[in-house]
């Protein structure tokens, strides 16, 4: 049984958790659009690919999963994410899984604006967003809302184009020289990052790894502890269920007075995913038993308190 991961870039260690999964049942195998991507030489086997907004790249990816007898699939990358979803029905009549959630909750995931407005109509606590300025200034003259905001597109990821502004001019300033921008409410709290796998046959929530960030860089996580805390398994879970999302998700969350706030949702592996499986949580396992057709047991908080993570700069030599 082969697992094929997209768009495997620089994420090393997803790749190396996968092959210790597999071990001798299967292969991994990735594909990047470059040759310099790290991640792809730790895989089993790998192919270059043509970037995903290329005519004909479904057939690309298609072929490969014929190929190589492709049992399951992910995507690294958001952008990818839909794709997949897209057309899983193409993938499932050649016996490939797309891991994942549907299209319309990756699509959901994307837009900011639309995933603010899903949750706050449900009652979750949220940062506020406008796509309207004049009813942004109207919040700030009442007395609503107060600087800093962040200015970011209303779709998209990775965080891409977010500025923190502290004043009208330069929010103007960038909603002028760019389109389809949202403000939002700057959340000003502890910041929590939550790796989450609801099974893709059973539909339960069957694991959960909760960190406090410490310190980020270039938008990912850099320095974080593991806690557990029950209240926020169970909002997690609330969410998640409600939401209907299935296979690997990230969430990022704000502690505020006492209150969880969801921030974003990535239906995929987090760039601090390493900090769970490193910790107990297996997620790689909990797929593979799902391609086997075997559902996972509930195993939500298996993992120790007090664990650190912290990141840092590896080379990956290649002689060719």
């Amino acid at each position: 049984m082969n697992i094929l991961i997209l768009a495997a870039g620089t994420r090393n260690k997803i790749v190396q958790y996968f092959r210790n999964t597999v071990r001798d049942d299967g292969e991994v195998v990735a594909t990047d659009s470059s040759k310099l991507g790290p991640a792809i030489y730790d895989a089993d086997k790998y192919y270059i690919v043509p970037p995903i907004t290329a005519s004909g790249y479904l057939d690309v990816i298609l072929s490969i999963c014929k190929k190589e007898k492709i049992h399951g699939i992910l995507s690294l990358i958001d952008p990818e994410l839909s794709l997949l979803a897209a057309n899983e029905e193409k993938f499932k009549a050649i016996g490939t899984t797309v891991i994942g959630s549907s299209y319309e909750l990756c699509e959901l995931a994307l837009d900011k604006y639309r995933m603010y407005q899903w949750l706050a109509s449900r009652g979750y606590n949220c940062a506020r967003s406008w796509m309207e300025r004049d009813k942004f200034y109207k919040e700030v003259r009442e007395g609503g809302i107060t600087y800093p905001v962040f200015v970011k597109p209303a779709y998209g990821s990775a965080s891409i184009s977010i500025s923190k502004v502290y004043d009208k001019e330069t929010v103007d300033n960038l909603f002028t020289h760019e389109d389809n921008l949202m403000i939002q409410e700057f959340l000003n709290g502890q910041e929590i990052g939550a790796d989450v796998y609801i099974d893709m046959l059973s539909g339960e929530v069957v694991s959960i790894f909760t960190k406090k960030k410490i310190h980020m860089r270039a938008g990912e996580t850099d320095k974080a502890v593991s806690f557990k805390d029950p209240e926020l398994f169970a909002f997690i879970e609330k969410f998640v269920l409600e939401a209907g999302f299935k296979g690997q998700i990230d969430i990022d969350i704000f502690r505020i007075n006492g209150q969880y706030y969801i921030s974003e949702i990535n239906p995929r592996f987090g760039g601090g995913y390493p900090h769970a499986y490193e910790s107990g949580c297996n997620h790689m396992e909990l797929i593979w038993n799902n391609l086997n057709g075997r559902a996972n047991r509930k195993h939500i908080g298996a993992y120790e308190e007090g664990i650190y993570m912290m990141k840092y700069n590896e080379l990956k030599i290649i002689r060719k």
